[in-house]
């Protein structure tokens, strides 16, 4: 067998396989993805995605493009609800608006859009920037050495294997992982909870919404207990089924034990509770309601992430999100390491931040599935539910690569009162730069990135002399006040600094450092920092 070569080889060509080459190529990174499946699937399986997300897309200029699929596919907003039925009463409201309260936070919105919708933007932004995506190749053995990581795919039609060699792989295959598998890596949780069913059907329930903008619809009662999502006309959508009938049997757990199509429409037929309505199945998939997360994120030169490395039920729309932020997280340290401008022990960093905020988000998909959809479960062992901004962008990170102001051990905190602490995602404020507003965000993404007040002009020459002891490092610096306006002068609270402090941002848009006040030899502060962050000595 030939052998074929690339910096980074992506197990699974998914969301989260498809990200972490378009995040690898935003560092001008080149990887090869190895995906399973030929095309993109036909079900309209949907996903409800975060700001933190948003803003991740924004970062690599793909945001308008899935705002406007999402808006050709849901209508934006909405309300998260449960119901006796789309035409029976409303039982309970969690979320009034999809979107309340996020202006203040991002300058990016929560959004529906469907994977088949999502994929094809994922993977022309990788391929556009020199990605590869071989369609049809499973991987079926990995082997490692001090030089880098050789698997063996095999084509899922003619069984010809082929040898792809790169200095670091990337597991992103889904739940039933084949890298994970491969590497040994064992999973903790919970076991099985619910043998579920989601149901792709078409119906036209259009007169049931007039006048409801509703996009996630629980639906409880005597026949089964799950949720809806309909489609922007309200004339297809799909129904997950987690219990069935009685919730206290135990049978009532297993809703995937007949996938008939009698069975099938009577499910929709209850969940729609208009028995009228012409209904057509166009697909079933079953699968299994777990909180599963393996026990290590890294071994050796291979790594996993999304389902691969946890496993959450769908309440909250957290999993493909939480996947894609592996994703963003790991994206910018491989390059730092694949470019030499930072060691390799950096990359020990990516388990110790995403690990504990993988766990963190799986109890929470946890909680919000036992409180909103199996009550009867009367569980005791789920955590206090958190609030979905915390989730979404107060998640905090303790590493290696966080310079640490206290020894406080929280997973995540509102994002309101983070304020630039270390190890908390950086704060968005609009600034304006050259006569155009900008968010702080947007100056974030590919290099690290020093934000200076007003009085902080000294920090820039600073900058400029600790980047020359790391060759290879990007540091870009501004001074907020002289490069960037900030006419309300909301910049220093925000970030916890005084008008001559600065704060480090990392690559991927967290807070690595800061200076609360001037120093007196700020290009040294800035030299032992970035030594620390990137596992180098200057």
């Amino acid at each position: 067998m030939s052998t074929e070569e690339a910096p980074v080889l992506i197990v699974g060509g998914g969301l989260v396989g498809l990200s972490t080459a378009m995040f690898l190529a935003q560092h001008g990174i080149g990887s090869t993805v190895a995906e399973r499946l030929r095309g993109t699937s036909a079900l309209p399986r949907a996903a409800h995605f975060h700001m933190r997300t948003l803003e991740l897309f924004r970062s690599v200029g793909i945001e308008e493009q899935v705002q406007r699929q999402s808006e050709r596919e849901f209508t934006p907003e909405g309300a998260i609800v449960a119901l006796e039925s789309l035409a029976g009463k409303q039982i309970a409201a969690f979320i009034s608006n999809l979107n309340e309260g996020v202006e203040a936070l991002s300058p990016c919105r929560r959004l529906f859009i469907t994977q088949p919708g999502l994929e094809p933007i994922l993977r022309a932004s990788a391929e556009r920037a020199g990605a590869k995506v071989l369609d049809g190749q499973e991987l079926v053995g990995v082997a490692q050495d001090g030089d880098g990581v050789t698997a063996t795919v095999r084509d899922v039609d003619t069984g010809e294997e082929r040898r792809l060699r790169a200095r670091y792989l990337v597991g992103a295959d889904g739940p039933h992982s084949r890298t994970r598998e491969l590497l040994g890596i064992p999973i903790d949780g919970r076991g099985i909870f619910s043998n579920s069913l989601t149901i792709y059907f078409r119906a036209d329930v259009a007169r049931l919404m007039a006048g409801r903008n509703l996009s996630v619809m629980y639906i409880i009662n005597p026949t089964l207990s799950g949720f809806i999502r309909l489609d922007k006309e309200s004339r297809s959508g799909f129904l997950a089924v987690n219990t069935v009938g009685d919730p206290t049997k135990p049978e009532a757990g297993n809703a995937a034990a007949d996938t008939s199509e009698r069975r099938v429409l009577e499910l929709v037929r209850a969940a729609i509770g208009a028995p009228d309505i012409p209904i057509q199945i166009d697909g079933v998939a079953r699968w299994r309601a777990v909180s599963d997360v393996a026990r290590r994120y890294q071994d050796g030169r291979v790594f996993i992430a999304g389902d691969a490395a946890h496993v959450m039920p769908p309440n909250g729309g957290f999993g493909g999100n939480t996947g894609i932020h592996d994703a963003h997280n790991l994206a910018w340290k491989l390059a730092l390491v694949l470019k030499r401008a930072a060691g390799e022990e950096l990359l020990s960093s990516y388990e110790e931040e995403r690990r504990p905020v993988g766990k963190f988000t799986v109890e929470q998909a946890y909680t919000r599935y036992v409180t909103r959809t199996a009550p009867h479960l009367g569980a005791k062992d789920f955590e206090p539910q958190a609030a979905d901004l915390d989730i979404e962008l107060g998640y905090l990170y303790r590493s290696r690569a966080i310079v640490s102001e206290d020894a406080r051990d929280a997973v995540h905190e509102d994002p309101h009162q983070s304020l630039g602490r270390p190890g908390s995602r950086a704060p968005h404020l609009w600034l304006e730069r050259d006569g155009k507003r900008i968010s702080t965000l947007d100056l974030l993404g590919t290099s690290f990135v020093l934000l200076a007040g007003p009085r902080g002009e000294a920090w820039r020459a600073a900058a400029r002399e600790a980047a020359e002891s790391f060759p290879g490092l990007d540091l870009d610096a501004y001074v907020v006040g002289t490069d960037l306006r900030d006419s309300a002068a909301r910049f220093a609270p925000a970030y916890g600094v005084s008008a001559s402090g600065a704060v480090l941002v990392r690559p991927d848009g967290f807070v690595a450092w800061r200076s609360k006040e001037d120093s007196a030899h700020p290009a040294e502060s800035l030299r032992r920092a970035l030594a620390r962050l990137l596992s180098r000595t200057p």
